[in-house]
């Protein structure tokens, strides 16, 4: 049986993030023996996919991100341009095997971590630990006690909510032969795109040089689509909305993010903790997810490093989850336009306080000013009714 002081369960965002953070600690930190377990190549192991946030400086994993912008734009269903410069903001751009990489060279300087390739089927809260089953790579059994453990690993089934959308993406990875993207401003909202029966849908665009670009299209919906109506959806966007012809698309992403408000369980048992998108870091308004998941880790971080209680906090404050659940109703039910609803935000409200408000980094008073930029009415019809819905399980797709 192995043992350790922390086991790390999964090796996405928050796994790797909390691994590296733990691999080096800073002088006066408690040195900690971590065992990470990544699941072997296969469907247990998410594909290569992207991470977009914005921040003010730089981080850790600078040395991952794959650009960065100041200028973003929207653009509105009616064709109108919105432009802002979001200084001391940076919107970046990470690909996940480049964070995995970053990482991966910085753990196999620890003498402190060690990795391997497993499928976890158990893990049990145990007297003064946890303890982890699985199977090796290689087919033999693997077993684990440790004083803590980390659940990364995406949930089953999504916990009862009584609003769930998914935000569900294709996107292409293109190349041009004449340089027709400019690299200084992404494109983050494009409402110009054919709107779903319920929900809304938008395109963007983030290119990486005058010649490369990621195009992708986005729904928030209840259902997902086929892979025919992906790749029509991104078809119509690049060619009938972009008037983009002579490109190559170089490879693709797909995703689905559910955007719920669903209360997520961040402690299983006394010793084991989920972490990630597992524990509610998706922001449910958004699904924006790793400036998140970086908060969540560092805060458990630190406190394993000075032999605290490492319960991981609440990824977003009660006040945010609270008026993304009137926001997710009002926009399920149909009470709302969703892309006449965040037009008004983007006209009205400054982009750098918006982003900082999406971030849940605003306070009560900027919290109010960009609400009454809302359809105030049917927002407060989707609030009150709140209060008397039941929560129930999300269906299958």
């Amino acid at each position: 049986m192995l043992r350790a002081d922390v086991a790390i369960v999964g090796a996405g965002a928050a796994g790797l993030s909390l691994a590296y953070l733990l691999s080096d600690p800073p002088p006066g930190g408690r040195q900690l023996s971590v065992l990470l377990i990544d699941a072997p190549p296969g469907p247990l192991r998410p594909p290569p996919r992207t991470w977009c946030f914005w921040e003010r400086s730089r981080s850790w994993y600078d040395d991952a991100v794959t650009a960065t912008w100041q200028n973003l734009r929207i653009h509105t269903d009616a064709g109108r341009i919105i432009t802002s410069h979001i200084a001391p903001l940076r919107y970046k751009m990470i690909r996940s095997d480049d964070f995995e990489n970053l990482i991966a060279h910085a753990l196999l300087r620890s003498m402190d971590v060690q990795r391997v390739e497993a499928a976890v089927d158990v893990v049990e809260g145990i007297t003064g630990g946890a303890e982890i089953h699985g199977q090796t790579v290689e087919g033999s059994a693997l077993s684990v006690r440790a004083r803590w453990v980390f659940d990364s690993r995406p949930l089953g089934s999504l916990p009862a909510a009584r609003t769930t959308l998914l935000q569900h993406f294709r996107g292409w990875f293109v190349d041009s032969r004449e340089p027709i993207f400019d690299p200084g401003t992404a494109d983050l909202m494009d409402f110009r795109t054919q709107q779903p029966a319920r929900g809304l849908s938008f395109g963007y665009v983030l290119p990486t040089s005058p010649t490369q670009a990621l195009v992708e299209y986005t729904e928030f919906s209840p259902h997902l689509l086929s892979a025919q109506g992906y790749e029509a959806a991104l078809n119509h966007y690049t060619q009938r909305v972009l008037g983009l012809s002579d490109i190559k698309v170089v490879s693709t992403e797909t995703g689905v993010i559910p955007m719920t408000d669903a209360p997520f369980t961040r402690q299983t048992a006394p010793s084991v903790f989920r972490i990630g998108a597992a524990a509610g870091a998706t922001r449910p308004s958004t699904g924006y997810t790793f400036a998140a998941i970086q908060r969540q880790i560092q805060a458990v971080a630190n406190a394993l490093l000075s032999g605290r209680h490492p319960l991981p906090p609440p990824a977003h404050s009660a006040r945010s989850r609270a008026m993304d659940a009137v926001m997710l109703r009002a926009l399920d039910s149909g009470r709302v336009d969703g892309a006449d609803f965040f037009t008004r935000l983007f006209t009205q409200v400054p982009m750098e306080r918006l982003l900082r408000f999406l971030d849940g980094r605003t306070r009560l008073h900027e919290d109010l000013t960009v609400g009454i930029r809302t359809p105030v009415l049917p927002m407060l019809r989707s609030a009150a009714e709140l209060t008397y819905l039941p929560r129930r399980p999300f269906p299958s797709t």
